[in-house]
Formats: C-alpha cells, sequence, structure tokens
C-alpha cells in the first residue's frame, strides 16, 4: 500500500511539473513608453478604424470612465471580470509594453509579465490578425492620452481565478493561428471572414458557449445570451420574417438600421457605430460572408409577400378595441410603430418583420420596452422612449399581445416573471 501512495504521489508531483511548464511564460522586458511622433500617421489612421471595429473602447471603457482606462464589468458565469488600462500609462496601462509583448497578447492571450490572461479578452479571435494590422493597433494605442486607473479586483472565486490555469483551457480550446483564406472563395468573401472571425470577433457574442466558456465550435453563429440581451443567430436558423440578404446586412452593418429588421440596441448598438468606420468594401465584405453563411448568397428574395403580411397584422390595435392589451399598445406605441399601405419606413420599424418578436427568447423585446433606444445607440436623432414606469404586468400583456398578433407563434411562457428579472439586473447593473 504504501508503494502504491508513493507511486501515486511521484505521478501527481511529475503531472504539476509538467502543467506548470506548459503554463509558465517568460516576461517580456518593459521598454520606454513609445513617443506617439514615432508612429506614421497613416499606421495610427489605420489602428484607429481597426480599434473601431474591434469595439475595443466599448469593453475597455467603465460607464463614465476614461476611454480605453478599463474597468468595464464582465458578468459571467465565474464572476465579474473588470476590463484593463490600456492606455500606454505606464504604471497601470500598457505603456511599457514593447510591440512583441503587445502582439503575445492579442495572438497568445498572455500578458507582458508572463501571466495567461482571461478569454473574456478574445484572443481566440485576434490571434488571426495579421502583423502589420496589431503593429497598427499598437501605434493606435500608444498614441492615445495616458490614464492612471489601476485595475480593479475580479470577482472570480479561487481556484479558478488561477492564471495559470488558463493554460489548461487554451490546451482545450484555444487552437491559435494566423487566419487562412480559403482558395474556393473569393477576394470579398476572405476579406469578410477574416474581419469578423478576427478583429470584429463575431462569434464571442453569436456563438453559443460551453460549460467552460468556450465558443461551441460546432455550432458557428448559432446565436446566444450575451449581457442580459439575445444575439440571435447569425446563420441558416435565423428566423426574421425577411431574411438578411447582403443589400440588408451592409445598410444596417454601416448604419444600424435595417428596413425589415429595424434598429441597433444593446450590445449591438456600439457595434454598428465601430463597424460604420471600414470602408464600404469591408462591409460589403463582411455581408457577402455572412450572406453565404445564412443562405441567403446568389438568390434573389422578394420580402413583398412577408412585408404584405406585416402591414396587415400592423393595422391590429390601431382602431376602436376593448382588448386592454391592444389599447395599451394603441395609446403606448402605434403612433411610431405604424406603416402606410404598401411600404415599410425604416425609422418606424414595423414590430411583424422584427426579430426581437420572432426570437423563442422575448429578451431582447423586453428590454427596449423596458429601456428604450437613446439617439447615441440607433439611427442618429431618433429616439424610442423607455416605458420603465409600465408595470411587469403591462410590459408583459404588450409582450403577449404583439407575439400572438404580429407571428403566429407559440405565446411566450411565464412573461411578467421574466419582465420582472430583467428590470431586476438593470437596476442592480446602475
Amino acid at each position: 500500500m504504501k508503494r502504491i501512495l508513493t507511486v501515486l504521489a511521484a505521478v501527481i508531483l511529475l503531472g504539476l511539473a509538467g502543467f506548470g511548464i506548459l503554463a509558465w511564460r517568460s516576461a517580456i522586458a518593459p521598454v520606454e513608453r513609445p513617443a506617439p511622433a514615432s508612429f506614421s500617421p497613416q499606421l495610427v489612421q489605420q489602428g484607429a478604424i481597426l480599434a473601431a471595429a474591434g469595439y475595443c473602447s466599448t469593453c475597455h471603457t467603465a460607464r463614465g470612465g476614461q476611454p480605453f482606462a478599463g474597468g468595464y464589468a464582465m458578468a459571467t458565469q465565474f464572476g465579474t471580470i473588470y476590463s484593463t488600462n490600456i492606455t500606454p500609462d505606464v504604471e497601470t496601462g500598457i505603456g511599457d509594453w514593447s510591440e512583441a509583448a503587445f502582439r503575445r497578447a492579442m495572438r497568445e492571450g498572455v500578458a507582458r509579465d508572463g501571466s495567461h490572461l482571461f478569454p473574456a479578452f478574445p484572443f481566440d479571435h485576434f490571434n488571426k490578425l495579421t502583423d502589420g494590422d496589431i503593429a497598427a493597433l499598437y501605434a493606435f494605442l500608444m498614441t492615445q492620452p495616458a490614464v492612471k486607473a489601476p485595475a480593479r479586483a475580479n470577482t472570480v472565486p479561487f481556484p479558478l481565478n488561477i492564471r495559470a490555469l488558463q493554460a489548461g483551457w487554451k490546451l482545450l480550446f484555444f487552437h491559435p493561428g494566423p487566419f487562412q483564406p480559403d482558395p474556393a472563395k473569393g477576394a470579398a468573401w476572405n476579406r469578410g471572414a477574416y474581419l469578423a472571425e478576427g478583429i470584429s470577433h463575431c462569434g464571442a457574442c453569436h456563438t453559443p458557449r460551453n460549460p467552460l466558456g468556450a465558443e461551441k465550435r460546432d455550432k458557428p453563429f448559432a446565436g446566444a445570451a450575451i449581457d442580459n440581451w439575445v444575439a440571435p443567430a447569425l446563420d441558416r436558423t435565423n428566423a426574421a420574417p425577411v431574411p438578411w440578404n447582403k443589400a440588408e446586412l451592409t445598410t444596417y452593418l454601416g448604419t444600424g438600421v435595417s428596413r425589415y429588421h429595424g434598429t441597433a440596441a444593446g450590445p449591438m448598438a456600439p457595434v454598428v457605430h465601430g463597424l460604420a468606420q471600414l470602408p464600404p468594401s469591408d462591409l460589403d465584405a463582411i455581408a457577402t460572408y455572412f450572406g453565404e453563411l445564412n443562405g441567403t448568397a446568389g438568390k434573389a428574395l422578394d420580402p413583398a409577400p412577408a412585408v404584405a403580411k406585416a402591414l396587415a397584422a400592423g393595422k391590429t390595435g390601431t382602431g376602436l378595441t376593448y382588448d386592454p392589451a391592444a389599447r395599451l399598445y394603441a395609446a403606448a406605441c402605434a403612433s411610431c410603430h405604424y406603416n402606410g399601405a404598401d411600404t415599410v419606413n425604416p425609422l418606424r420599424p414595423e414590430l411583424a418583420l422584427n426579430n426581437a418578436l420572432t426570437l423563442d427568447d422575448p429578451t431582447n423585446l423586453i428590454q427596449v420596452v423596458l429601456h428604450g433606444i437613446d439617439a447615441k445607440d440607433g439611427a442618429p436623432g431618433v429616439v424610442m422612449p423607455a416605458f420603465s414606469r409600465f408595470s411587469d404586468a403591462d410590459v408583459a400583456r404588450i409582450a403577449a399581445w404583439l407575439r400572438a398578433t404580429r407571428t403566429g407563434k407559440a405565446p411566450w411562457p411565464d412573461l411578467e416573471k421574466k419582465v420582472a428579472a430583467i428590470r431586476a439586473q438593470a437596476e442592480q447593473g446602475e
């Protein structure tokens, strides 16, 4: 028995030693903060566009905080992770990082000091970037104002907070490598794939995750819950009454508005504002990529039947009625969400065409009803007011009525409880 225990202890020690070797990464020596003038204006501008397309400021800026100074809270099933300061402050940011250290973080998810980064930072996407694009991002960040902002403590519990354990996660789920063009596809498709899978990391929100927080590679872009919203599927399972073809996608990604799908809101709002900084050819490329993914590429799609059906349904509840839900809708919603006899105004979204009503989960509809859409989120200068003053029962009543009269789909269960839960989550986050 003693011999067995000795052998077992030796195996465990060897295993720990092996894992230690696997997890260990050397520190990269600090450098003097690069002078902003050392970077060409063209390179900095390229980096600015890439940073916008990657929504860097969205995740690295706390509410009311300085741009890129970190502190943004990301709730995960393992605890809250706060983004870090990526301004060129030497003490609390990345001012003493060399370009090589920055490249390693982007490619391997390892900080300058050798510690592993949590995959809340999407290095599993950023590793696809070219050296030139990483250099441009580095140049842009190093020319931003330095902000002293110490990192906030994450709430990930022991032992999950041990950085070295991320090496095991990477071994299981991270397969780094630069983007490989598909020779069977055209230049536009490959450019769109590079952007969508790399800097814009679309799968980080639109791909479901496994219990360990890794994207399910067998269900790319199949839709997922994110930040108390639902990121709809971007593949053929998308339930939009009018399919997302290339033209609609290009317009939506560049403006945040689609005639047949509504307005960007929630976590998607900063995405379209960032993507709008890309040249039109890049937006077209992303739309080409997703158009093939969702099955609309090369197809002549006629939205007329779906639009006619939606417009007919949209008239329900706008006249004299004794249905309490219809009367509530007529009083609060119909004046803005009513379209003409044969066309849809993109700034007056036709709800019967909106994904928020056709999804199996009512979260997005409830979020918009409760919190509205600010001018900074949707189309410039267009606002949807928040109806947070409505009771949970009233919001549930409108949602159920719209689902029944606009889609004909099965009713959402436990709507009032869902409304109460979403309201409580929002109040906790304030």
